[in-house]
């Protein structure tokens, strides 16, 4: 399956992709599309012959619970309803908590790294079975990026994908920018990783740009491309000749100037890489697993992913092996993206806030985790404002009132409410 050169779809940027020359495919988030209506852009597109692929964010692959049915069906329908040739997701965990902890969920927000060990291998192989079971197309996985390593892990991000194929035949989606990404926080060689993991499964590849903090880089899909993530999208050209490869930009979009100007730059190091000598994929010897290994590895996974994430967004103890410094680095970027997309599914909050918002929500999200889907976040955000009697300003309190009643009450509000009687005790009482 040959896809050629693609592009992120975004409704930010809807019209200049439709008029972007040599788009051969783009990739949707499929979390934003609805399972029984495209967006008119991307019915365009289709029209047009453009393969658009669904991407997954939601499914938590790599977390200690089976994955959800009814995300697993909405993906589906997406899938049927694009007519998509496969779908995509993630090598990650996304929440933790619940049954298999007796504990409250916990939501990310974000994707989290799982270790790279054989109990870890065994949850997400038995996951990704179910997930191709229940899908109507082939399933990639992408390699993600993180902050953060676990302790005492027992394969290289190579070794691990590698197995994860051979047991379960999914398919890769190989971001080099996250490659890049692991090399500058975490020390890992992206050479290596492309040396020890199996190029001929590999569906597309990833492209994106980061920027560099004391000493840490960001991920964040909203800057340019750098020359070190080309090189190493170089460095797996020289290996195998992937059948698709996609330009990301999630934020502050640049002009169509600039993107078609990055998407040339991904096209001119392909064909040099192509040309440049190369050795090919070289593959080490796989590593030894270990003869026996105690039972419940789920629940194992359960209780570690839990520590972590209670540590990242509640203000738990750090679990013993993590580096407490990352962690913090880690912990106030999932903040920091928690109060943009607030803003985002929710403009309404920064307008009535000003220039307040930001820390007001940093406050507020240091040690309440969120347990459901952003658009209730900044529920919950506005309701805690509310009952500790802030924003200090009367006018601005109306209106954050009015907006939380809007959304969070029944239409017309019932005065006997709880939480609305919590609001409007706020208000009154100041």
């Amino acid at each position: 399956m040959k896809l050629g050169t693609g592009i992120g779809w975004r409704p930010e940027i809807a019209d200049v992709i439709e008029a972007l020359p040599g788009i051969d495919w783009v990739e949707a988030v499929a979390e934003n599309l609805c399972t029984n209506h495209l967006p008119e852009s991307l019915v365009r597109l289709r029209e047009r012959g453009v393969t658009v692929v669904p991407h997954g964010v939601s499914l938590g692959l790599g977390g200690a619970d089976r994955p959800d049915p009814g995300r697993l069906a909405a993906l589906a329908a997406r899938a049927g309803l694009l007519g998509t040739p496969l779908v995509t997701e993630h090598i990650a965990f996304v929440r933790a908590g619940g049954p298999l902890t007796a504990s409250p969920l916990l939501e990310a927000g974000h994707l989290l790294p799982v270790p790279r060990t054989w109990d870890a291998l065994d949850v997400l192989c038995e996951n990704v079975r179910i997930a191709q079971d229940s899908l109507p197309v082939p399933l990639a996985l992408e390699n993600i990026a993180a902050l953060i390593s676990w302790p005492d892990e027992e394969m290289t991000e190579g070794q691990f994908l590698a197995e994860l194929v051979e047991r379960t035949g999914v398919r890769l989606l190989i971001d080099v920018a996250n490659l890049h990404t692991n090399h500058v926080n975490r020390g890992e060689d992206p050479a290596t990783a492309l040396d020890e993991l199996p190029v001929e499964a590999i569906a597309y590849v990833h492209v994106a740009g980061g920027v560099e903090k004391d000493g840490v880089w960001h991920d964040t899909h909203a800057h340019p491309v750098t020359r070190p993530v080309l090189d190493v999208l170089a460095e797996l050209r020289s290996r195998v000749d992937p059948p698709g490869v996609l330009l990301e930009r999630d934020d502050d979009f640049p002009s169509a100037e600039e993107l078609a100007g990055e998407l040339s730059a991904i096209r001119g190091t392909l064909e040099a890489a192509a040309t440049a000598p190369g050795g090919g994929p070289r593959r080490p010897v796989r590593p030894t697993e270990p003869v026996a290994r105690a039972a419940g590895g789920r629940g194992r996974a359960a209780m570690a992913q839990t520590a972590v994430l209670s540590a990242l967004v509640a203000g738990s103890p750090v679990p013993d092996g993590f580096d407490h410094r990352r962690l913090g680095v880690q912990s106030r970027a999932l903040a920091a993206k928690r109060a943009g997309v607030v803003a985002k599914v929710a403009p309404e909050l920064p307008e009535i806030l000003g220039d307040g918002y930001r820390e007001a929500f940093l406050s507020y999200a240091r040690n309440r985790p969120m347990s459901a889907g952003y658009r209730r976040d900044a529920l919950d955000f506005a309701e805690q404002l509310l009952i500790a009697g802030h924003p200090a300003d009367a006018g601005a309190r109306r209106k954050l009132t009015r907006w939380w009643q809007e959304r969070a009450a029944p239409r017309p509000p019932r005065r006997g409410a709880r939480l609305v009687q919590a609001a409007r005790t706020a208000l009154l009482g100041r």
